[in-house]
């Protein structure tokens, strides 16, 4: 009796001290209102990336080589002429140097045929000489269209990744240095350039993550406009179902202060949030609405019963205290447990979401009997509870659904639907097991397959070796210079040789090594014969020196580092679906340990580029998957088996919930979506949100079989969900509205993806809370069931004249 006593004290002292609690709640409500104008809502690109993985320790260690911070543009003769034309060349040179002045470019790292690093080696009476490609200037005749594409021949670096082959297309690469990139300015001074360049003879498209995460943010523009769509939705529905003041303004009020306080709260912080992650808010949101409803339907209860208002409002926060106090606490649990997957972005997202969830403890639970014992006491009561010739259309489509439920729980139908849950499970698990993880198209799936962005991809992958690198990193041992030594140069050449025979080799492959033999005949009059490098340091230092003669190591950086202690291999790809990604990265770590990860003065590291840093997202969720699901497991395990002082309703409770992960994941197998780092939390937030339905469905089949007089397992079922189910079944729904138009509306498919799966694992949790779970208990009959639930739910003595089916 001690956690009730406990129960009954604090909800007398809540409901005693009204106006205090109000005015507290209200200078908070103030004091987080202020830290909403601090929140920022932006990506930071290595937080994305999972802190411990060995591909993302390579990345940071050469983040110039192969860096996923480019942007690319390419520029497509659309008439059948090719690109040695006056008109396009001089959109190459303007737009080479149009983008050189983007705010955050690496302005060492813009490559075109138009820019100072694409360059050809000349021989000369006065010597050698590295010369640009295009001079300072466009071409302005047919002789200097002539010399440009002999230029380009004679570069094997620009007739293979900076000209199509069939020459109708060329491209325009520049890097972005993170520090100083803000994507949506960026973005738009792109869009801005390519803009004034279009034509009728020219397509132009643009491809890279700075450009995939611009589009994200410009079309995360109507998020505001969905946001308030669907709490118009919500808002409207509640109005329908409750056609009263108190019923509609208190989640109303309660739902606001929890926004208020969550948002405001990571805005203190100094938090950003993920873009893409925006969603979830909505659905803490349509949990809280969910709490609050849970609360008024108790609170009305009781008012039919014949319990002035504060006294109603009191004992409706006894008899949900400890219930909603454990639903929330599971949310809680699945928010935070996220921040198990060592990646930043995803930690922020575990805390912002994790502690927002933890308001809804003096927000949906304490506040909302305040909010309600305060508004006019609501006439239509017997509309509301649904009772016999008093309801509306609503409330008697709700009833009759849940006695078709009720139905299939007990009785007679019981052993046949657990026979049909069997058969679910199994289905489920097969198709659960077969779901791809990464990710399955080329391009993003964060954006929809038509979208600018894949489409401009696919141009590219088409006409060129591919926008998808990766980067087997030589690094130097003790300062060597190693691209001036031998070994270095011929375990690459191995290197590449040992890809390039693979069964499926990458589309195209450069290193340094690709460099040196040209120099090295050039140096030597131009006579082919001396293509071949000596076998010796000295000759190849000769030919390093001869290759970097007249121009700056800094046109280099692609291959090499500034002081050429450290170099790359790298290999392109046709696009970057998963079954590229694992074939790409096996034959790299196969021909890596066949030349050898270890030498003398240089090691091979595998691996970077955004192949690898692809990879190392999908190692970690592959990982993490089931650690975060079996911790949160375990822990609302022993939660909610500590609050009904069974093991059995721990595990009767998480019974359901998981199926429905199953289920979900099942779902998600069968409609071609991967699992990856994004549908991750929908897992975790599944259990946490669902289990909330068990608890107060489970506590009040309990309540209702011990209050009764004769224990009749079945009629306690039906109660249940006739009260109980009815207002988990209105939350359900009420959420799935919600949550539904963001599938309709929005123009990032992740986020209408996110808002389907959203839906779907709502109405999955909310179908087996309904059936599944008091069809265990039916089928069980665990002894908690007549142990003493005092410590957990408070037993109304006067029942509602409900609904209940014979």
């Amino acid at each position: 009796m001690g956690r009730n006593d406990l129960r009954h004290r604090l909800a007398r002292f809540t409901l005693g001290n009204r106006w205090t609690i109000l005015v507290a709640m209200a200078l908070i409500t103030t004091f987080f209102a202020v830290g909403m104008t601090k929140v920022e809502i932006r990506t930071i690109f290595s937080d994305l990336f999972p802190k411990d993985h060995p591909f993302v320790q390579v990345f940071k260690d050469h983040p110039n080589f192969g860096s996923p911070l480019t942007v690319t543009l390419m520029i497509k003769r659309t008439d059948g002429k090719d690109v040695f034309q006056i008109d396009t060349l001089d959109k190459v040179w303007r737009l080479s140097r149009a983008i050189d002045l983007a705010p955050g470019v690496d302005h060492d790292q813009i490559l075109s045929i138009a820019s100072s690093k694409a360059r050809y080696t000349v021989v000369t009476p006065d010597g050698i000489f590295s010369n640009p490609i295009m001079d300072e200037q466009p071409p302005k005749s047919a002789a200097d269209l002539a010399e440009i594409r002999r230029r380009v021949g004679e570069s094997a670096a620009a007739a293979t990744f900076l000209v199509s082959s069939d020459h109708t297309a060329t491209i325009i690469n520049a890097t972005f240095i993170e520090s100083k990139l803000d994507y949506g300015e960026a973005f738009n001074f792109i869009q801005e350039i390519v803009k004034k360049e279009q034509d009728g003879q020219h397509e132009i498209h643009v491809a890279g993550f700075p450009i995939m995460t611009g589009w994200i943010y410009a079309f995360g523009e109507n998020t505001a406009e969905i946001f308030g769509l669907t709490l118009l939705l919500m808002f409207v529905m509640l109005a329908l179902h409750m056609r009263n003041l108190s019923g509609i303004v208190g989640p109303l009020i309660v739902s606001s202060v929890s926004a208020v306080w969550g948002f405001g709260l990571v805005g203190w912080l100094g938090l950003p949030v993920e873009p893409l992650l925006m969603v979830v808010p909505l659905m803490l949101i349509a949990r809280c609405f969910s709490h609050c409803v849970q609360a008024t339907e108790r609170y009305y209860e009781l008012l039919h019963d014949g319990h002035e208002q504060r006294k109603a409002a009191e004992l409706s926060l006894v008899s949900l205290m400890a219930p909603g106090t454990l639903g929330i606490f599971t949310d809680v649990c699945g928010l935070l447990l996220v921040a198990l997957a060592p990646i930043p972005a995803m930690e922020r997202f575990a805390l912002f979401t994790g502690l927002w969830a933890l308001n809804l403890v003096p927000c949906s639970v304490f506040l909302t009997p305040v909010v309600l014992s305060l508004l006019p006491k609501p006439t239509n009561l017997s509309h509301v509870l649904g009772s016999v010739g008093h309801s509306g259309p609503l409330q008697r489509s709700m009833r009759r659904t849940l006695e078709a439920f009720s139905s299939l729980a007990h009785g007679r139908t019981a052993c046949y639907t657990a026979g049909i849950f069997v058969l679910i499970t199994v289905v489920s698990v097969y198709f659960m097991l077969r779901i791809p993880v990464g990710n399955p198209v080329e391009g993003t799936n964060l954006l929809r397959y038509e979208s600018e962005f894949n489409a401009a991809v696919r141009e590219i992958n088409r006409n060129f070796p591919g926008s998808m690198t990766m980067e087997l990193v030589f690094e130097g041992k003790g300062g060597a210079r190693i691209v001036r030594q031998t070994e270095t140069i011929t375990a690459m050449r191995d290197l590449q040789h040992c890809l390039e025979a693979s069964p499926n080799p990458p589309t195209a492959t450069l290193s340094f090594a690709d460099l040196v033999p040209e120099a090295n005949r050039v140096f030597n009059g131009g006579n082919p014969k001396w293509t071949p490098l000596d076998n010796d340091d000295a000759a190849v230092a000769a030919a390093v020196t001869g290759l970097m003669a007249g121009t700056n190591a800094k046109a280099f950086l692609n291959v090499t580092d500034f002081d050429q202690r450290n170099t790359t291999v790298s290999l392109w790809y046709a696009n970057n679906k998963q079954h590229t990604v694992d074939n790409a990265l096996a034959q790299a770590s196969a021909c890596v340990e066949k030349i050898g990860a270890e030498h003398t003065n240089f090691r091979v590291r595998l691996a970077s580029g955004t192949i690898a840093l692809q990879q190392s997202i999908n190692d970690t969720v592959v990982h993490y998957e089931s650690r975060i699901i079996g911790a949160l497991n375990i822990v609302i395990l022993i939660g909610c088996s500590l609050a009904y002082r069974s093991i059995v309703a721990g595990l009767l409770l998480l019974i359901p919930v998981n199926l429905a992960n199953t289920m979900l994941t099942a779902a998600m197998s069968l409609a071609g979506l991967g699992l990856d780092v994004n549908t991750l939390p929908i897992l975790a937030i599944g259990i946490g949100v669902g289990i909330d339905y068990g608890i107060y469905l489970l506590t009040r089949i309990c309540e209702e079989y011990q209050g009764a007089a004769r224990k009749d397992l079945g009629a306690a079922i039906r109660i249940s969900l006739a009260t109980c189910g009815k207002a988990i079944f209105f939350t359900a729904a009420l959420m799935t509205i919600g949550l539904l138009p963001w599938y309709f509306l929005s123009e990032l498919k992740f986020l209408s993806d996110m808002g389907l799966l959203l839906v779907i694992v709502m109405f999955i949790n909310m179908v087996l809370a309904l059936i599944l779970l008091p069809l265990l208990v039916y089928l069980i009959k665990p002894k908690f069931l007549d142990s003493d639930m005092s410590g957990l739910s408070e037993s109304v003595e006067k029942r509602p004249q409900m609904a209940v089916p014979v």
